[in-house]
């Protein structure tokens, strides 16, 4: 079991890196926030919360990937940087 590092700075670069997986997963295809908050029956101030990294509940994601019909993996997934190897990984 790995230990957490002593500040929280790696989580909120999650969260801003999910937010930006979400953005331009939709930006991708070609919809609009309005669009989006619609269908997944969220308020416009969760999805441009969500957009920005802030705190999300699961299912506000879940409901996210559904309509942009994505895999929860593929918003929350990092993206490794290049020669990082383990780095990226809090705790190593």
């Amino acid at each position: 079991m790995r230990e957490l590092p002593d500040d929280d700075s790696w989580t909120i670069d999650r969260q801003r890196g999910m937010g930006e997986r979400v953005r331009a997963t939709r930006r991708a295809q070609n919809l609009t926030q309005e669009q989006v908050f619609l269908a997944a029956r969220v308020d416009r101030y969760t999805l441009q919360r969500v957009e920005a990294g802030e705190d999300a509940r699961m299912s506000t994601f879940l409901r996210i990937a559904w309509v942009l019909g994505v895999d929860l993996a593929d918003l929350v997934r990092e993206e490794p940087r290049p020669g990082a190897g383990d780095a990226n990984r809090p705790g190593q």
